[in-house]
């Protein structure tokens, strides 16, 4: 298909995802800042705002060990989805 009507609006999107990367990149070097002043510190104080930096810890199923040691239970247990994945080139 070809729709050359289009092609602002594609480069519109291109646009905003640059801008959402180097918003993204800021963010992280604020986090990035705040972060190393915090060291091993979970909380800080920052006039009205409340920072927490927590450790977590999770729990997940290593699939691929799974699949290895039991292929039929990691079959009988997966889950396949059908999608359209969206890109520009």
């Amino acid at each position: 298909m070809c729709n050359p009507n289009m092609e602002a609006k594609v480069h519109e999107l291109m646009e905003l995802k640059r801008m959402k990367e180097e918003l993204e990149a800021e963010i992280a070097a604020a986090e990035d800042a705040i972060k190393a002043v915090m060291g091993d510190e979970e909380l800080l104080t920052a006039g009205a705002y409340k920072v927490s930096w927590k450790t977590f810890t999770s729990s997940r199923v290593d699939t691929t060990a799974l699949k290895k040691a039991l292929p039929e239970v990691a079959a009988a247990y997966t889950k396949t989805t059908t999608g359209r994945r969206f890109s520009i080139n």
